[in-house]
């Protein structure tokens, strides 16, 4: 005990300090992709690559409709490799409070050889497509802390009590989790605390695609959950199969079983990305819970 105690203190505060300083993220890592809807000259290659169909496209009378559905991707950036007109950015704040929210289309007049004449209709403002100048800056870990305490203070009375579910899971999910409770994002410093009980919990974080083994006790899971519950999917393969789909272990996503309040994209979602999902969470409840 005591040598644990001395090299806590001699290792000192490593809880981050960010908006103070700026986030120590490395350059390696990947966020949502983002592509130049404009520029993009042929939307097949990245549609042939990409391994959970996340870009895809249809094509009908000389038209195109391509589209990007962040729900089913895993930010390999398999895409970015062959396509000049996609790249990879940092931005995993890509939460969202509807399913249809994290699909951006598009849509373009052909050339006889398949390829884009020009964009006819360019996606709307989506989480796809945030990220370009005119957009406002993301919050900061801080400040989505504060919003989060004042929120949950607020709706549930004190803090917010979070129950995680893995549904099937490859546990990528959960090592992103287990650092936000850590000492470096130290999340119960915002008033979320972890439950082993669904019956103490506020909100449920689920991870992973819902196996046929797990549906069952997703389920009772939920249903032992006091209302008003929420409901987070966590991943590409909570938000949508991801690289699973549906098949004969699999149902694929969570809200195939259960009702989903947030979407949060990534494969793993980071734990900032798990913190705006929960943010989101907390202003999606409806009017007559005291939002």
């Amino acid at each position: 005990m005591l040598g644990i105690l001395g090299k806590s203190l001699s290792t000192g505060i490593v809880t981050t300090s960010y908006p103070a300083t700026p986030p120590d993220v490395s350059a390696h890592v990947r966020g949502r992709p983002e592509i130049d809807w404009a520029n993009w000259k042929d939307a097949r290659p990245a549609a042939a690559i990409c391994p959970t169909g996340a870009i895809a496209y249809q094509d009908a009378k000389g038209q195109r409709v391509a589209r990007l559905d962040l729900a089913q991707c895993v930010f390999c950036g398999l895409c970015a490799d062959v396509d000049p007109a996609i790249r990879m950015t940092h931005d995993c704040e890509c939460a969202a409070r509807r399913r249809a929210d994290l699909v951006a289309a598009a849509g373009y007049r052909l050339k006889p050889d398949g390829t884009h004449e020009r964009l006819t209709s360019p996606p709307a403002g989506t989480p796809a497509c945030r990220g370009e100048a005119s957009a406002a800056p993301p919050p900061s870990v801080e400040a989505l802390g504060r919003q989060i305490k004042r929120r949950a203070g607020r709706i549930f009375g004190r803090s917010l009590h979070i129950r995680e579910v893995d549904a099937g899971s490859c546990n990528g999910c959960e090592i992103e989790i287990v650092g936000l409770n850590g000492p470096v994002y130290d999340v119960e410093r915002f008033g979320i605390h972890f439950v082993a009980s669904p019956r103490h919990a506020d909100l449920l974080l689920v991870t992973g695609p819902v196996t046929r083994n797990m549906e069952l006790a997703l389920k009772k899971t939920y249903d032992a959950t006091p209302a008003p519950r929420l409901v987070l999917a966590v991943g590409a393969c909570g938000c949508s199969g991801g690289i699973f789909g549906v098949n004969y272990a699999t149902r694929g996503a969570v809200d195939t079983v259960i009702p989903v309040d947030v979407y949060i994209p990534g494969c793993p979602p980071n734990p900032y990305a798990l913190l705006h999902g929960i943010l989101t969470a907390i202003g999606r409840l409806r009017p007559e819970h005291g939002c």
